[in-house]
């Protein structure tokens, strides 16, 4: 019997390319997943079957864990990769968006992992892979509210790894940097929208959107979708896999340049970045 993968947010960047190359293996049932199953049609070519999910629904997540569960009784791997990017400064976001935010990225997670426990447990194995981000070690400015919903994911992703170890479910974050998906675009979106064109933070907002959409383009700075997917599947399928895998040389060297000087020389690197002007 194959193990079934219960993936989040596949209509696009991270969790398309996840199900696509998982979908590929034998030895997976993949259940790909999004809030309108219109946008994932595609995705049953490739071998994975599709299921409506919307993380913030709680009727919509009891379902999909049940589908799975009546075919295979338990969900073998749960990727918890739906997410995307509230952005704007702490002041002038609106938090009914960042509500929403967390909604997706922190407490849909976090739900969707207590409905597949019980059945995990029970069976005496499973694994539950996080998408997190580079953004959850680290904080860039215009984006606090975002890299706050990714710090929570880590701490969420820990506690959870010690409490499930005793039960065969084994845990791991993966935390990728930049990656060429529409997620560049949205969080620029929000950005603009947030903003006031003549308010105390333009000339910031303006060098965080020109160093959001020059990064994102970077080749060195960034990396396909496909990247994270095999990480992905390390973490999913891996007799023994890493409590958490960074992704992409450019987030590794900067993980490890903020853990290693602290915090006063990150904000001097971040001045020289985000420095208004052209």
């Amino acid at each position: 019997m194959t193990t079934a993968v219960l993936i989040t947010g596949t209509s696009s960047g991270i969790g398309r390319a996840t199900a696509e190359r998982l979908a590929a293996r034998t030895d997976l049932t993949v259940y790909a997943t999004a809030r309108r199953l219109e946008s994932i049609a595609a995705l049953e070519k490739t071998g994975a079957r599709l299921l409506e999910l919307d993380v913030t629904d709680e009727n919509s997540m009891t379902e999909a864990v049940r589908a799975v569960e009546a075919e295979h009784g338990s969900v073998g791997v749960l990727i918890n990769n739906a997410g995307y990017g509230e952005y704007g400064t702490i002041e002038e976001t609106d938090l009914d968006g960042v509500r929403r935010q967390f909604e997706t990225n922190v407490f849909g997670l976090a739900r969707l992992t207590q409905l597949a426990l019980p059945a995990m447990r029970a069976a005496g194995h499973g694994r539950i892979v996080n998408v997190g981000s580079m953004g959850g070690r680290l904080v860039f400015p215009g984006g606090g509210y975002y890299h706050a919903s990714k710090y929570a994911v880590e701490a969420l992703t820990d506690a959870l790894r010690f409490e499930a170890a005793p039960f065969g479910i084994k845990v791991s974050l993966v935390e990728p940097g930049l990656i060429r998906t529409a997620f560049g675009d949205t969080a620029a979106h929000t950005l603009a929208a947030s903003s006031r064109p003549s308010g105390a933070y333009a000339a910031l907002n303006a060098a965080v959107d020109r160093q959001m959409a020059a990064s994102y383009r970077s080749t060195l700075l960034s990396a396909p979708p496909q990247t994270v997917a095999a990480v992905i599947e390390r973490a999913a399928t891996s007799p023994r896999p890493r409590t958490r895998y960074v992704v992409t040389p450019a987030a590794k060297a900067l993980v490890h340049a903020r853990r290693l000087f602290g915090a006063k020389p990150f904000d001097a690197y971040l001045r020289l970045q985000f420095r208004s002007g052209s």
